[in-house]
Order: structure tokens, then sequence, then C-alpha cells
């Protein structure tokens, strides 16, 4: 059974998902403001944390930024309909995915299970699942760790998941949708920018290469493509 942190100031909210969640194979935990949130996410052992923006104490966004300092753990942010700009601070501050709210409960375990299918030990985007190297890039799956130019490379479980994605196919551009499919387990929704703020966050932590070009280009209205040197 997965253990999911639900941080939502909404109780009858929480305890209408947790019910829904239960049956789904979930064991929730609940609490409901941010500076509770912290506390359990970086004491628990939690497969996932769901933060809602809008949090008493300590708003959901300030929350993330401390559980990111010490944690990898996935967040699913729970965000405002149409608030992109949230939404946008969430994904840069590490976030793996967005859920806009009031959200379906059906949709809430679909994007649960995506991030726990590739968050799990193992888990990869290729059978094979060995190291995979480009130039100063090492990525190992069955680790879910990267190494950059011999250095380990700390990132979020989503961000891992396009650059391996990326990495297996360096040299080739990889579309969005399939970087979606690949990142966070479901088709690119029409104006969702999760995956060009994703690459962002990637692109900040790798840096630029010697020629003052980032290793992750854009090739506009396609997708992205991972130098391969």
């Amino acid at each position: 059974m997965s253990r999911v942190l639900l941080v939502d100031d909404d109780v009858e909210l929480c305890q209408m998902l947790a019910e829904y969640l239960a049956p789904e194979g979930f064991e929730v935990d609940m609490v409901h403001d941010g500076a509770e949130g912290e506390r359990r996410a970086l004491e628990g052992d939690y497969d996932v944390i769901v933060l809602d923006i809008m949090l008493p104490i300590r708003n959901g966004l300030e929350t993330l930024q401390q559980i990111r300092r010490a944690t990898r753990t996935p967040v699913l942010m729970l965000t405002a309909k149409g608030d992109d700009v949230d939404r946008i601070i969430g994904l840069e501050l590490g976030a793996d995915d967005y859920l806009p709210k009031p959200c379906n409960p059906r949709e809430l375990v679909a994007r649960l299970r995506a991030i726990l299918r590739r968050t799990a030990p193992g888990a990869s985007n290729s059978p094979a699942a060995g190291p995979v190297r480009v130039g100063d890039l090492t990525v190992r799956p069955s680790e879910r760790t990267v190494l950059w130019h011999g250095e380990a490379l700390e990132l979020t479980s989503t961000e891992f998941n396009l650059l391996e994605a990326l990495a297996r196919s360096a040299g080739r551009v990889v579309t969005k949708n399939e970087l979606s499919e690949e990142g966070l387990g479901r088709p690119l929704a029409r104006y969702d920018r999760s995956i060009d703020m994703h690459v962002s966050n990637l692109r900040r932590k790798l840096g630029d290469l010697p020629d003052g070009r980032s290793p992750i280009q854009t090739v506009r209205g396609v997708g992205y493509q991972l130098i391969a040197g």
C-alpha cells in the first residue's frame, strides 16, 4: 500500500479524498497547515505528497521550498483553477506535477499512480534499465541517480524521468508529448507548460556547455533534444 501525505486546510475535502483513495490502495495521512505539512513530510516515510497552495501558517509554495531542501519525495501540487502563476512557481520550486482544484478524485488517483509508477525501484523508460552515457552525463535508472561531469545531480523524480528520456534519445528530437508520457505519465494537455518548466529547471541545473549552449536544445514547435557529444 502506498503512503500519501495530504496537506490541505479543507478538512471535509481531505476526508472525502482519503475515503476515495483507501480502496484504491493508498494509505492517507492528513494535515491542515503548511508548517505541520513540512514537519510530517520530513519525518514520515511517504511515497508521495499532495500539497495545496493555499494553506494557513505557511503557504504551499513556501512549504514545498522547505521540503525540497531535504527530500526528493514526489510532490503533486493542488492549484486554483486557472492560476498559472502559482502553477509555474510550484514547478520551478520542484513540484513533480499539479492538479487544478476542484479536482476529480479519479484524476487524482491516475496522477498519483503515474508518479508512483515512475518512481518505483527499478522503474525505467527502458526494459534493460542499464546506465546511459552521453558525453559527461551518466544516467543510472536502476539507482535513479545522475552524474554530470562526475558530480551527482539532485533532480526531482519528474526531472530524472525527462532527462533519462532525453539521454536515451540523445541527438534526436523528443516531442513534448513523448516527454509528457515519459515524465508525467499522461498525454500533453493543450496549453500545458509543465514540460517546458521542468526542462527549464534541468537546464538551470546542468548549466551551459563550454561553447555557451545549453545541453538541451529547443526544437521550436516540436520538442527538445539532448546534444550528443
